[in-house]
């Protein structure tokens, strides 16, 4: 057996990096705890709610130092950087005889003296430039670059991913692994209906849950329904989702006048940050997700949907291929026509087709995560073995 370490994904800030952590985790504890020993290593400034949720996942092993707090990441990083070791954090690492450390937002050093696994999520910042400063840009752009001079095993979630990031590092390609990411069709603890009847939605809906960040494309969705209803239909969009893009912060202001002058009030219901069990069960209630980015790494939202047995209208990114497959409609993010035709003539399924597509999806599901544990411990094995 081989003890892993782990930080906290990304700080405090990203939800997103939150949420992935949580669902790797709980796929290993549940397939291949046999393999690996979990170690989640937290600051001691860590917030007591996210704590708590860690400490529900039975066999993770929590340990708290103020190494990890959040006032000293980036005087680690600096030694990273110059001294080439993390010393505190190999300290710490060391006594609790961590085999293999996953790094995530983070950085340990090229002298770092345990083996570790670089994820990368994806190459938003080569894809879409504009959306990062000057420093942000270089600060992620350079930290793929001394990953690969440490000689990390680069993590990514597809394929996609996986062809960009050689396409960038043209010296990355023996060190480059797909552990696609994947989700548990999840309990519903909440009566469905009572849910749609709590936010006063209509029987028929498309459910749109992502965060309001420029490059996840509302606009898109905003234009589709006004040429529907300029044909009269009146199609209503569900939007949960974080309503503040820090990189943006006009964004969200915009699309909100946008909704009032297309006169969209009641076609786009905004609903803000709402509780997990309300976003599965709304897009059980749902007649389909839509998700009109463009640009995603490993959509958590469509593997959701996917788990689900949830029918998907999607932008045609090459991702969204690789992840949804038969499971989805596909259309030009940058065509709203496209988009507003495909919602006006959606074959609405019947419930009794629904449920039997809900239970095939929970069964693929279950061996979808027991694949993603299972190719993660082999990832293990190999960082392991290979060494630094």
């Amino acid at each position: 057996m081989k003890n892993i370490a782990f930080t906290l994904i990304g700080g405090h800030a990203w939800v997103g990096g939150y949420n992935y952590q949580i669902n790797l985790l709980k796929a290993l504890l549940q397939y291949e705890k046999e393999r690996v020993q979990l170690w989640l290593f937290l600051g001691t400034d860590v917030d007591q709610k996210i704590f708590d949720r860690f400490k529900e996942l039975s066999g993770l092993k929590i340990i708290q130092s103020d190494v990890f707090n959040e006032n000293n990441k980036t005087v680690r990083l600096i030694t990273s950087i110059l001294l080439g070791k993390d010393y505190k954090a190999l300290k710490v690492f060391s006594s609790y005889q961590i085999d293999v450390v996953f790094e995530a937002a983070n950085y340990y050093g090229w002298r770092f003296a345990i083996p570790a696994i670089a994820w990368v999520p994806d190459m938003q910042h080569r894809h879409l430039k504009h959306l990062f400063t000057f420093f942000s840009y270089w600060k992620r752009d350079i930290g793929f670059r001394f990953q690969l001079f440490g000689h990390r095993r680069i993590m990514l979630s597809s394929e996609d991913a996986r062809a960009d990031f050689e396409r960038f590092y043209s010296n990355s390609k023996s060190q480059t692994y797909v552990v696609r990411f994947a989700v548990p069709s999840g309990e519903i603890k909440l009566d469905i209906r009572q849910v749609v009847e709590q936010y006063g939605l209509p029987e028929k809906f498309f459910f749109l849950p992502n965060q309001f960040w420029k490059h996840k494309n509302h606009e898109c969705v905003l234009q589709a329904l006004k040429i529907a209803k300029n044909h009269g239909k009146e199609i209503v969009v569900v939007s949960s989702g974080k309503q503040n893009d820090s990189r943006d912060t006009a964004y969200f202001p915009r699309i909100e006048d946008l909704v009032k002058s297309l006169g969209l009030v009641n076609n786009f219901r905004m609903l803000g940050v709402i509780p997990y069990q309300h976003v599965l069960a709304l897009m059980l209630a749902s007649d389909a997700l839509i998700n009109p980015s463009t640009f995603e790494g490993w959509s958590t939202t469509v593997e959701e949907a996917k788990s689900l047995g949830v029918k998907m209208v999607l932008s045609n990114l090459n991702v969204h291929k690789e992840q949804a497959g038969e499971h989805a409609v596909f259309f030009d993010p940058d065509l709203p026509e496209e988009l507003a035709g495909l919602l006006s003539n959606f074959q609405w399924l019947p419930e009794k087709e629904k449920l039997i597509l809900q239970l095939q999806a929970r069964k693929l599901s279950n061996k979808r995560v027991a694949d993603y544990a299972r190719v993660f411990a082999d990832l293990v094995e190999i960082t392991y073995q290979g060494g630094i």
